[in-house]
């Protein structure tokens, strides 16, 4: 907001993201929501918190020193649990493939990526059709390009959120209200 001289809202690609894993059967006794990293905390909070406030697991990255290998430690529980790892992004996919590998590694029975922006730059699609995700969920917020898309990616349109922002700046309404 600080770079315009009128009002401007955030628009979340969350409530898209939300909606299409609502319409997935997972029992909320087996749902884990993972931050791939420290700085993602409060973004998965929230994302737990709509999805019948699960438990939420964090992958810790720690560097040992300077272009020394990072070591990962997991906070949080997900031993037989459907780990759903939340970012803002996926740029090369190296952060949320180690934080999957560690989630497997620590029991995790399957693990989902889900991300509103979807960059794929090279390494990426590699990485994320690896195996180590049931599903990468992302949505169109920027084009994907036909040959990067793989079995496992889902790609939601952000179209009638969008609508439904434009239609609530033309009435005059609340736009943040869509996001809680």
């Amino acid at each position: 907001m600080g770079y315009f001289d009128i009002p401007v809202d955030h628009v979340y690609g969350q409530p898209v993201i939300l909606d299409y894993l609502a319409s997935k059967v997972i029992s909320s006794q087996d749902l884990v929501v993972v931050s791939p990293d420290v700085g993602g905390v409060a973004r998965a909070r929230a994302f737990a918190k709509k999805l019948s406030d699960a438990p939420l697991a964090i992958v810790d990255k720690r560097r040992q020193g300077h272009n020394v290998a990072e070591v990962m430690n997991l906070i949080g529980d997900v031993k037989g649990k459907v780990a759903v790892m939340v970012d803002d992004m996926i740029d090369t996919a190296g952060t949320i493939t180690n934080g999957a590998a560690l989630l497997h590694q620590e029991g995790a029975r399957e693990v989902y990526a889900c991300s509103t922006h979807a960059v794929f730059s090279p390494p990426a699609i590699e990485r994320l059709s690896g195996g180590l995700f049931q599903e990468v969920i992302i949505t169109n917020t920027i084009p994907v390009k036909e040959e990067n898309y793989f079995p496992q990616l889902t790609v939601l349109s952000v179209a009638n959120l969008l609508g439904e922002t434009i239609w609530r700046i033309h009435d005059d309404s609340s736009v943040s209200s869509i996001f809680q």
